[in-house]
């Protein structure tokens, strides 16, 4: 298995605004691909589109299972010492 770095690609649409989503994962997976699974099946409202007073009112986004919408960089031991993720959001 491998860890997985998922952060969303810098002023994506998905994540505006900032409230009620993730706004980064470390996984485990064997791959890029389950990594992204993963992060997008523990998603919050990043992962949704809503469209209030039409049917459907929610369609699904692809915003971590795309690299259009965000990042994922496999983590390996090696390079300098460094913060991995700090994930605060201020009101």
């Amino acid at each position: 298995m491998k860890l997985y770095l998922l952060r969303p690609m810098a002023d994506d649409p998905a994540w505006d605004p900032w409230y009620d989503k993730a706004f980064g994962f470390v996984v485990r997976a064997k791959d890029e691909t389950e990594a992204r699974q993963l992060a997008q099946e523990e998603s919050g409202d990043e992962a949704w589109k809503y469209n209030f007073g039409s049917e459907p009112w929610r369609k699904p986004l692809d915003s971590w299972l795309s690299s259009d919408h965000s990042t994922c960089v496999e983590l390996t031991s090696t390079g300098e010492a460094e913060v991995i993720i700090r994930d605060f959001a201020s009101a």
